[in-house]
């Protein structure tokens, strides 16, 4: 029976599980760090992101032809995809064992963990993950990427962007671009944003391989991260 269950939708970024090479060693203690939840009465969605795997094969395409962000897009989804199934067999018994390569799949929902990849076009796996959590009617969301926080500026532009522990959709909204764009790298890409500020969701952003501060999410207590609310 899943009636009871407590849901969490984890959006695990690309860059925790392929940050220059598959990091083998963080895999190993998340899936342990997950099983131990499936005993306390949780069940997970767990959607992969692309990392450099998809970042390569953009870069070198892009060395060959005038690639439109479109084929970018396609080739960070099957990067997304690749690294969903690798998800998939790490989690073995416990996971569903088809992808959710498309949110509004029929699934056996039975399992305990479900692990989802890219979809199409036009947005990252944010959107993706937010589709899921509706579906699932999930009890938490968390995108976990490299990120500790949301900053009022971008970090890599600004040395003096702040992090800020709580921010509403409306004031998130105003701190990206609107459009999406392939490799953006925002904490929550903009389709999803205006799709979770509709469905008036809360979503909590933070470092996804700091497995003690996704504890103390998971836990209700106090962590490090950005809560954004509608």
């Amino acid at each position: 029976m899943t009636k009871n269950l407590e849901t969490i939708v984890i959006d695990l970024g690309g860059s925790i599980i392929v940050p220059d090479k598959i990091e083998t060693a963080f895999l190993k203690k998340f899936k342990k760090f997950i099983l131990e939840y499936l005993k306390q009465n949780k069940r997970f969605v767990i959607v992969a992101g692309g990392g450099i795997i998809a970042r390569n094969y953009q870069n070198a395409a892009a060395k060959i032809i005038k690639i439109s962000d479109e084929d970018k897009d396609w080739l960070g989804i099957h990067a997304t995809r690749l690294n969903a199934h690798l998800l998939r067999t790490i989690f073995e018994k416990e996971a569903c064992p088809t992808i959710f390569d498309n949110p509004f799949k029929k699934i056996d929902e039975k399992y305990r963990v479900f692990i989802g990849s890219g979809w199409k076009p036009g947005w990252s796996t944010d959107y993706d993950a937010i589709l899921l959590a509706k579906r699932f009617k999930a009890d938490k969301i968390i995108i976990a990427s490299k990120i500790d926080y949301v900053y009022n500026g971008d970090i890599k532009k600004h040395k003096n962007a702040k992090p800020l522990p709580e921010i509403t959709w409306a004031d998130y909204s105003k701190i990206i671009s609107s459009k999406w764009k392939p490799g953006m790298g925002v904490p929550v890409d903009p389709v999803a944003t205006r799709l979770a500020s509709k469905l008036k969701m809360e979503v909590i952003v933070t470092k996804g391989t700091d497995l003690k501060n996704l504890k103390n999410i998971i836990e209700n207590k106090k962590f490090k991260g950005t809560t954004i609310k509608p």
